[in-house]
């Protein structure tokens, strides 16, 4: 399933030779990325409803994991499975788990893993999920659809989180500059009453931010910046590169397809300090990867892929994809440390 930007219109594309298919972002780019030949083993982390699965599968005689924490996905994927002999295992889970996911059925190495980022279409398009405004349903947002006890809804943040919490979220996780303001409105409004569907959210955030002109609705950050702290989804993508890392073989290929800069911007750190393309101070000055470990990826190509106006064309979501893409050497995997988490949360927005 294609994962969509909040921030980008829902359209639906579909293979002709699979009209029921949705066909991802890209697809012909990360394909080209992987080159999956007959006989290797590729994750894609993020299943969905299998569209970067299938394309493996059909351009080469290789075998996939796919990996997926919803249990719409996961029965997708069980369907789907039997289409090809064999050669796709669907396990449950997230993909900051792949590398004891993939290890404990028995597979050592892979020789490529995909992530496609964000939330999935087939998730917006069901009201009671709660992640789209578009149509109203409970304030949900949680992609195990709470198999996990521990795991709040966006109503639980809603209406527990303090004033500067949820103001913090919203700047930190929606880049909404008017994040005060909207906390404000937020918490004076459940006062009165639970906020427990996207459309009663929806109308404060409208209210407190204003309509005005803008070309998204007023409310779009808000619900990004909710999804992202219910899903942990930066904490997860930051675990999910290390975990590729370690599991991809040499000359493995990691390939990451992303929507928007908070995401973007993860990705490339990781990619730059993994490769070794650590800025210089000055260009007077050598390189400092000279001096730290040996790079355990070497870029496909330099920044990112973005798609051509063929694809935008006919498929606006597209918009704001970016791809970027390296293979993996024989260098010992950097080990990870949370530390070093690139949109802390602590502090005022």
């Amino acid at each position: 399933m294609p994962r969509l930007s909040l921030f980008s219109p829902d359209m639906n594309e579909t293979n002709a030779s699979h009209p029921s298919v949705h066909v991802p972002v890209m697809l012909e780019e990360v394909l080209d990325a992987l080159s999956p030949a007959d006989g290797e083993v590729f994750v894609d982390g993020t299943f969905g409803a299998g569209g970067y699965a299938r394309g493996l599968l059909e351009r080469g005689r290789c075998r996939v994991i796919g990996i997926d924490r919803d249990p719409d996905a996961l029965a997708l994927g069980e369907a789907m499975a039997k289409e090809f002999s064999g050669r796709l295992t669907v396990l449950e889970g997230r993909f900051s788990q792949m590398a004891d996911l993939v290890r404990k059925s028995g597979t050592d190495g892979v020789d490529g893993v995909v992530l496609d980022l964000g939330v999935s279409s087939m998730q917006l398009d069901r009201a009671e999920r709660g992640f789209s405004f578009a149509k109203d349903g409970p304030l949900d947002m949680r992609m195990d659809q709470g198999r996990d006890a521990e795991t709040q809804s966006a109503a639980d943040i809603v209406n527990t989180a303090d004033e500067g919490q949820l103001a913090t979220i919203l700047f930190r996780l929606g880049e909404e500059r008017k994040s005060r303001r909207i906390a404000r409105a937020i918490v004076r409004s459940r006062g009165d009453a639970p906020i427990e569907t996207t459309s009663q959210l929806a109308s404060i955030v409208e209210r407190a931010a204003g309509g005005g002109h803008a070309k998204i609705h007023p409310a779009t950050r808000t619900f990004q910046a909710l999804r992202i702290y219910v899903n942990r989804e930066l904490e997860e993508l930051e675990r999910g590169l290390a975990a590729a890392e370690s599991l991809l073989k040499s000359g493995g290929r990691l390939v990451v397809v992303s929507f928007h800069s908070l995401e973007d911007r993860i990705v490339k750190t990781f990619f730059r300090t993994r490769s070794g393309a650590v800025q210089r101070p000055s260009r007077h000055m050598p390189d400092l990867a000279e001096e730290g470990p040996a790079p355990s990826f070497v870029m496909i190509k330099r920044g990112a892929v973005v798609p051509g106006d063929e694809e935008t064309g006919r498929n606006p979501r597209a918009r704001s994809a970016k791809l970027r893409a390296g293979v993996r050497t024989d260098a010992p995997a950097l080990p990870f440390d949370p530390a070093l988490s690139a949109v802390p949360l602590a502090g005022g927005a």
